[in-house]
């Protein structure tokens, strides 16, 4: 067919207007960052988050010539935070520090006014971080087996401290409880740190804690640690076996991330998803991250989208077993 000048004209034409939107993308995300972001962290400063926040943001402002301007909105578990990204526009300038805290929220609270998996768009994954069942001296378990017996023939008797409702040191411990069958008395507390002091006292017996809050102890012999919640061994405590060696399939982590605004750009978020992973790459940043007992965790925004999914699945079922609410 003979293509008559006038139509060859109207075609490239149509052909360019077709194209004009995915220029205007591509164009928007080479020119992001144009100004500073906002990285919103739900907690206090100076917790493992907002460091974590601050590492990523340190590295994010130098490669990209933009302020990444860490900004703390502590409250509801970090709902409050996670309402400010939600509500904000689209653009790539306000993000979220994400962590597990948002997918167990899900089932903690009944009355949030989002839906986490449905209105924050997954970037890129920063660390994950584990847990390490640790005992006061006076216990008379050496290993999981034994605290498994010990606490069988003591049902109800063992205190388990936890950094307070729906903390991950309350939701590793139920996991335990609830795969081996044993009884032991939750006892909250307003933070990890508080939970520590009275397991050094004698006033708990059995703790679910970061390995960062617990470390110096196990070093110093003030505590005993028994196991630790992933699934392969630590760096950090080589000679502490996993849960899961003893208890199969039990494993419980922690997570953290960064996350935007429903409908920001793909163009933006895989702008900012390789930046973050190739700071994940770097031996120097996973030397800092190292430093904080925690180790890198990337991934593209699709593999993070389906972890968190799973996640949410998992831990939701636990919380709503147990008839968890937060506090």
């Amino acid at each position: 067919m003979i293509v008559k000048p006038a139509r060859r004209a109207f075609l490239h034409a149509a052909a360019g207007a077709a194209a004009l939107p995915a220029l205007a993308r591509v164009a928007s995300a080479q020119a992001y960052p144009a100004r500073p972001v906002r990285l919103l962290v739900g907690f206090a400063a100076g917790g493992p988050s907002d460091i974590s926040a601050r590492l990523i943001g340190q590295w994010l402002s130098e490669r990209l010539g933009q302020s990444f301007i860490i900004e703390n909105r502590p409250g509801a578990g970090g709902n409050l935070a996670t309402e400010t990204v939600v509500r904000a526009p689209p653009d790539g300038y306000t993000l979220l520090e994400t962590t597990s805290t948002n997918a167990w929220n899900t089932a903690l609270y009944h009355n949030l006014t989002f839906d986490f998996s449905r209105d924050i768009a997954p970037v890129a994954g920063v660390c994950r971080y584990a847990g390490v069942i640790v005992v006061s001296p006076s216990v008379p378990a050496t290993s999981v087996p034994e605290l498994i017996a010990y606490a069988k023939a003591n049902p109800g008797r063992i205190n388990m401290g936890s950094g307070g409702a729906g903390t991950p040191s309350h939701l590793y411990g139920e996991l335990f409880k609830k795969m081996t069958g044993i009884d032991l008395l939750h006892v909250p507390f307003r933070g990890g740190g508080p939970a520590v002091i009275a397991l050094l006292a004698g006033q708990v017996q059995v703790f679910f804690g970061t390995v960062s809050v617990s470390i110096d102890h196990i070093r110093s012999g003030r505590l005993r640690a028994l196991g630790v919640t992933t699934r392969t061994r630590m760096d950090v405590l080589p000679d502490v076996a996993p849960i899961a060696d003893f208890v199969p399939g039990y494993e419980a982590s922690g997570w953290e991330g960064i996350g935007a605004p429903r409908h920001t750009p793909v163009e933006i978020i895989d702008t900012l998803n390789s930046q973050i992973n190739a700071a994940l790459a770097d031996a120097g940043f996973k030397s800092r991250l190292a430093n904080l007992g925690v180790e890198a965790f990337a991934m593209s925004p699709g593999e993070l989208g389906r972890f968190i999914a799973d996640y949410t699945e998992k831990w939701g079922k636990l919380i709503r077993a147990a008839g968890i609410r937060a506090e």
